[in-house]
């Protein structure tokens, strides 16, 4: 990233990318390698995936990264692309409001303009998914800490109704309207990949809503069309990338073969793309 910017600037351009009907589409990254090849591939941003971000760390996903380390490979991505970049932070690698609030100054230092809170609770809690009013207060710290420091952090409040709850539509619009109350800018529901729930949500969230796609999932233009203004891969990019690896090294062992390879990237293009200066 440029220093021809200033952080309040990339922000706001940032923001300006969450267009219901225009996407912004995310081929979520976990690595300095992964993220040009991003923004080569021409995405308009770089965002994180936690999981796999994790796996490159050698960890399990789910809060199981010490703050420092994963925001280390965040402003060493922030350094390597011209592009904004939000970074994934699952909870916000704390258990109170003001270790979330930590996080998010770390983030700004690291020069991300964006973030990924989650609302699912791990083994440290009791439930699959936080109380409304707990996980609210997370989110107005979050937003507290970024104005503070001056910046217009977008902040993307996830919601695990779909991925860990019932998938009800109503609960979450309820969360939903509470979170961008605490100060949420936008609103990511993965799991809901159905057209018409898409619609229920796109219509009911006051503000961008941002869809989890893979196999399985409607086309991009489909969700353009729903009223969806983010698309992100998650960790299926990270997930495809070491599934190719394991199927390699298997081929190579086992069968002495290596057709898996053919399809690789020539060493001159990495070295290129790599090798350049920001």
């Amino acid at each position: 990233m440029t220093n021809q910017t200033s952080l309040r600037d990339r922000a706001l351009a940032f923001h300006a990318l969450h267009v219901p009907g225009r996407p912004l589409v995310l081929p979520n990254a976990w690595d300095t390698a992964s993220a040009r090849l991003v923004e080569d591939a021409g995405a308009a941003a770089v965002a994180t995936t936690s999981a796999g971000l994790a796996w490159a760390l050698g960890a399990a996903d789910g809060d199981r990264v010490e703050r420092d380390r994963a925001l280390g490979v965040v402003a060493d991505i922030v350094a390597a692309v011209a592009v904004p970049v939000t970074a994934d932070i699952e909870s916000g690698y704390a258990d109170d409001p003001e270790g979330v609030a930590a996080t998010v100054r770390a983030v700004l230092a690291a020069g991300a303009v964006g973030v990924n809170i989650e609302d699912a609770l791990y083994e440290k809690g009791t439930g699959p998914l936080r109380p409304i009013g707990e996980q609210s207060e997370r989110i107005t710290a979050a937003r507290e800490a970024a104005d503070t420091e001056g910046v217009p952090l977008f902040i993307n409040a996830r919601i695990d109704t779909f991925l860990r709850g019932s998938g009800d539509v109503d609960l979450t619009l309820e969360r939903a309207a509470a979170f961008r109350s605490a100060g949420a800018d936008g609103i990511f529901v993965p799991g809901a990949v159905d057209p018409g729930t898409v619609k229920l949500l796109a219509d009911g969230v006051d503000g961008p809503l941002n869809i989890l796609v893979g196999p399985g999932a409607p086309p991009i233009q489909d969700l353009a069309a729903l009223g969806v203004a983010r698309v992100s891969a998650g960790s299926s990019i990270a997930q495809a990338a070491h599934a190719l690896v394991r199927q390699a090294a298997r081929d190579l062992l086992e069968l002495g073969t290596y057709e898996k390879l053919e399809d690789g990237l020539d060493h001159s293009t990495l070295n290129t793309l790599l090798g350049t200066a920001r």
